[in-house]
């Protein structure tokens, strides 16, 4: 049966080293990446298919954090600010410079890559609570010079109107094509992390964050990983600032506070840290959340509220059930989302058996 493990056997090296070594696995993931590219972008209207692009962006987003605090034990509450490094580095390159996307988005990731590993060199001293707080010092550095210093934000609201990225001679001005250039480099995205922690460098990662005493003992460099997991995080955070630049037509400070830093917390947290799947649930349900909401409280809010007050409520009522969510996830079931549906496929996986 094509949902065994025991039915599966391997011949080979790059057999055993597959992504996907169960033949199920495969084919769910073969099916998945045809309707998202096929029929979905096809028959789905503007809305859905700018919702989706909001998603695809978080998942690049989340992935980026879980590698440095879900994978490396590394808590960062500065990821709102690597990503306004990106961005405002791609719309400074695009519009005074003329660079094309491809090479914006490149340079966006390595600028960010740069300040975070800068922000993470104090981790070779401190950790959990106090590492934190140096990377919320380094938000609200980031966001004072994005304010301050006229030649970066420009000095009128600290704001870049960006053009529509291009390819070649094509200019992307339909939620369609963006939603295939993020899907892009979103899958880019999750391919490379997905391998990462099959590496040497990832393997590292995961030691620190069980002990790092123990990975010092070993002879692992923590100093040295820690700043690459820095590095690699930032660069996940500055290329998806880039996407919300080239998305939105904007550069803004606004669109990075701390306010995005917890979001992107909350994503792994409720998704499940230390995993990629996670990464990918927490983001969608994140994103989602309050879109659903918004419906609901539009939908019975006015039997109980006036016109005027459904945008306070909404908003409130949002941030209670953000609160809420991780202290759920934390208390109930502290490995989130993935862990909820690796339940179900362990079910699956050994059914009809009750063992």
């Amino acid at each position: 049966m094509i949902n065994r493990e025991c039915g599966v056997l391997k011949t080979s090296y790059e057999a055993d080293m597959a992504l996907y070594p169960i033949p199920l696995a495969r084919s769910t993931v073969l099916g998945i990446a045809i309707i998202v590219f096929l029929p979905f972008p096809v028959l789905a209207n503007d809305y859905l298919l700018s919702v989706a692009n909001l998603v695809n962006i978080a998942i690049l987003g989340a992935l980026g954090l879980n590698i440095l605090t879900g994978y490396t034990g590394q808590v960062s509450l500065g990821h709102g600010a690597f990503m306004s490094v990106g961005a405002y580095t791609a719309a400074i390159l695009a519009t005074r410079y003329h660079l094309p996307f491809w090479l914006a988005l490149a340079a966006g990731g390595v600028m960010a890559a740069a300040v975070g590993s800068f922000f993470g060199i104090p981790s070779l001293r401190i950790k959990g609570l106090y590492l934190a707080i140096a990377t919320l010092a380094g938000q609200f550095i980031i966001e004072w010079s994005l304010n301050h210093i006229t030649w970066i934000s420009g000095g009128i609201q600290s704001s870049i109107y960006v053009p529509r990225p291009a390819l070649g001679g094509y200019v992307i001005n339909t939620q369609r094509g963006m939603y295939y250039l993020i899907l892009i480099v979103v899958s880019l995205g999750i391919v490379a992390a997905m391998n990462l922690f099959r590496t040497r460098v990832g393997r590292a990662f995961v030691a620190i964050r069980d002990h790092d005493v123990a990975a010092e003992i070993i002879g692992i460099n923590i100093f040295r990983y820690k700043l690459l997991s820095f590095a690699i995080s930032s660069f996940y955070a500055g290329v998806t600032g880039v996407l919300y630049t080239y998305y939105l037509g904007i550069a803004n400070y606004e669109q990075f506070t701390i306010v995005t830093s917890v979001n992107f917390l909350a994503m792994i947290i409720i998704g499940g840290l230390g995993s990629i799947l996670g990464s990918i649930f927490g983001a969608a349900f994140i994103t989602l959340l309050p879109i659903l909401l918004r419906y609901v409280v539009e939908g019975i809010g006015g039997l109980f509220f006036t016109i005027s007050d459904v945008a306070g409520v909404l908003t409130n009522l949002q941030l209670i059930l953000f609160g809420g969510l991780i202290i759920f996830f934390l208390i109930v079931e502290p490995d989130g989302l993935k862990k909820l549906w690796r339940n179900i496929t362990d079910y699956f996986r050994v059914w009809p058996f009750p063992y």
